[in-house]
């Protein structure tokens, strides 16, 4: 059993940033591609970032490409996500996700298929 368990979210005000977390246990998640979604009231779960097991193979969204990094932390089992020049339609409810142990092909880490434990999620606001 894995358990994913995001924090950080908050309130922030239009330009501002923050720096999301996602923590591990029951696996060890630099051995498995993580990615980061979003979902909005009333819209689908979309893909936001990934990084690959190497720590230096990233792919963003490419409606938040240049304001996110996502990195991880390998000693402390955890991915994290840091957003900034943060809009209000970044407003949504923020999940990492483990992705299963084959992933074919790049393009399917915007997949929620690819994935297969999610956590909680963490809510991000922006205020106008």
């Amino acid at each position: 059993q894995v358990l994913l368990v995001e924090s950080g979210g908050g309130l922030v005000q239009t330009g501002g940033s923050l720096r999301l977390s996602c923590a591990a246990s029951g696996r060890t998640l630099g051995n498995y591609v993580t990615g980061w979604f979003r979902q909005a009231p009333g819209s689908e779960r979309e893909f936001v970032a990934a990084i690959l097991p190497n720590g230096r193979s990233t792919y963003y969204a490419d409606s938040m490409k240049g304001r996110l990094t996502i990195s991880r932390d390998y000693a402390r089992n955890t991915v994290s996500l840091q957003m900034n020049s943060l809009q209000p339609e970044d407003t949504a409810v923020y999940y990492c996700a483990k992705g299963k142990t084959t992933i074919p092909t790049m393009s399917s880490l915007r997949l929620l298929s690819s994935y297969d434990y999610w956590g909680q999620g963490t809510q991000v606001t922006v205020s106008s």
